[in-house]
């Protein structure tokens, strides 16, 4: 499962991916591990992420309160992509990268690998996740121990893929017409507000952000929003978009296109 991450969806942590490592474990706590989350509700030392076998297992480390994945409390769990994990107020997702737009896989596969909801981790290499990465990786902990596994983090801002070329059209609702090009990797949707500012009295201020990982790595998620976002008109928290796919907000409907 390599170029797997995790991403931090709400929590003090908000906006933060933590790549996940073969050899090196991931502790998560308030006080004591790798990514330190200032959450009381956290033990000093919570969970923690192991690779074993070739897979991901999410391990509870006796924690007053739990750890749950999709809203199940577990002791210990295999992580599959698109799995949600929850420990106080925080919330990561588990993401895997594919080897996409490189040559070695080709669109017909790359297809087959982004469908199935997720259902098996892809393969990159550093180079082909390197687009995420900041310049400066940031350790979280600051303990020095290499040893330990330190975090690398990138910051709230997402780069866009080099040679994606995506925009939203609004096809339905007041501001109809109007086409929104991507210019970063996560592109904010909401009323008068973020890269897609819209007009709709119905649309939450911050109403939901598309989250772009690569080609075929498309992730919509809803912010919380009061009336809800849908994705080819099923009301969805997290989903993952295709060309052509639809997102209600409010009364407005959009379009994605991505372009080759």
């Amino acid at each position: 499962m390599a170029g797997s991450f995790l991403r931090v969806v709400s929590g003090s942590r908000l906006g933060l991916n933590i790549p996940l490592k073969p050899k090196e474990t991931l502790v998560i706590g308030r006080r004591e591990g790798n990514l330190l989350l200032d959450d009381a509700l956290i033990s000093g030392k919570h969970c923690q992420v192991v690779h074993r076998n070739g897979e991901y297992v999410l391990q509870d480390l006796g924690s007053t309160n739990g750890t749950t994945v999709d809203g199940r409390l577990v002791r210990e769990h295999v992580l599959k992509p698109g799995n949600e994990i929850a420990l106080g107020s925080t919330r990561l997702l588990l993401f895997a990268g594919t080897e996409i737009d490189g040559g070695a896989t080709t669109s017909d596969e790359a297809e087959a690998a982004a469908a199935s909801a997720l259902a098996e981790p892809g393969r990159t290499s550093e180079a082909n996740l390197a687009w995420l990465l900041d310049e400066e990786l940031v350790e979280l902990g600051g303990s020095g121990d290499r040893t330990r596994g330190p975090a690398d983090v990138i910051g709230q801002e997402l780069r866009l893929p080099p040679g994606l070329n995506a925009v939203l059209e609004v096809i339905a609702g007041q501001d109809i017409g109007k086409v929104y090009r991507f210019t970063r990797g996560n592109v904010h949707i909401g009323r008068r507000a973020g890269e897609v500012p819209l007009s709709d009295g119905e649309v939450s201020r911050r109403h939901s952000v598309i989250e772009v990982f690569g080609r075929e790595m498309i992730f919509l998620r809803d912010l919380g929003s009061t009336n809800g976002t849908y994705h080819n008109g099923k009301r969805t928290p997290v989903g993952r978009l295709r060309t052509g796919d639809t997102i209600g907000v409010g009364k407005t409907v959009l379009k994605l296109q991505v372009k080759k």
